[in-house]
């Protein structure tokens, strides 16, 4: 049994991961070379079988320590709503967008999730200088885009857009419940469970279903 577990009552229970501070390495090193507004981008939901893509973005203040901040995946759902509101109440600016579940057809997913995330960066009320982009594909975007791989991990700002991202997309999940009742969105959020399987086998999709994904 691992540090982060316990047992109670017989059952394993798993215990909230505390991560270090995550350091803003990558951004002091661009803010060396002249760029002084610095954003992270970063989305949720690629590969569910429904719902839109959401990409988020965030500029934090350079040097600032959020407590928790690391990769919204792994973080528990707690954490990640605590952090949400620690975020919208520190950042210089921050935006989410989407690209729905018919652009991720017509499009392909990466397309798709590139257009979510230039649409999150534009809706910025402060101009970046600078995108770090989570990943190593990037493309679109208005300004100087760096793609930085498992960014989430490394970068506060794009960890920030990690967590806006995803808390957004779940939240958006749970209204895609009530509006296509018998998929169990609220609980597997989309994503290719056993029981979304089953539910698509005896209800068929959804408006909301990708038709591209294979959804049988």
């Amino acid at each position: 049994m691992s540090k982060q577990e316990d047992k109670v009552y017989g059952k394993e229970i798993k215990r909230p991961r505390i991560f270090k501070p995550l350091t803003f390495d990558i951004e002091n090193r661009f803010a060396g070379e002249g760029y002084g507004i610095i954003a992270g981008c970063d989305e949720a939901g690629r590969g569910p079988l429904c719902g839109p893509v959401v990409a988020a973005a965030v500029i934090l203040p350079l040097g600032l320590t959020i407590s928790e901040l690391n990769d919204s995946k792994k973080l528990t759902e707690k954490q990640r709503g605590e952090l949400f509101e620690k975020i919208k109440d520190c950042a210089v600016a921050w935006a989410v967008a989407e690209a729905s579940a018919a652009e991720i057809d017509s499009l392909n997913i990466r397309n798709a999730s590139m257009l979510a995330m230039n649409r999150a960066v534009s809706r910025l009320s402060v101009v970046p200088s600078l995108v770090l982009v989570d990943g190593n594909y990037a493309s679109g975007f208005y300004v100087r885009a760096e793609t930085v791989i498992r960014g989430d991990a490394i970068s506060p700002n794009i960890a920030a857009a990690s967590v806006i991202a995803k808390v957004t997309r779940d939240r958006m999940c749970e209204e895609l419940d009530k509006k296509y009742p018998g998929y169990g969105i609220a609980r597997h959020k989309g994503y290719p469970t056993k029981a979304h399987y089953e539910a698509l086998a005896k209800l068929g999709p959804s408006d909301c279903h990708r038709r591209s994904f294979r959804l049988s």
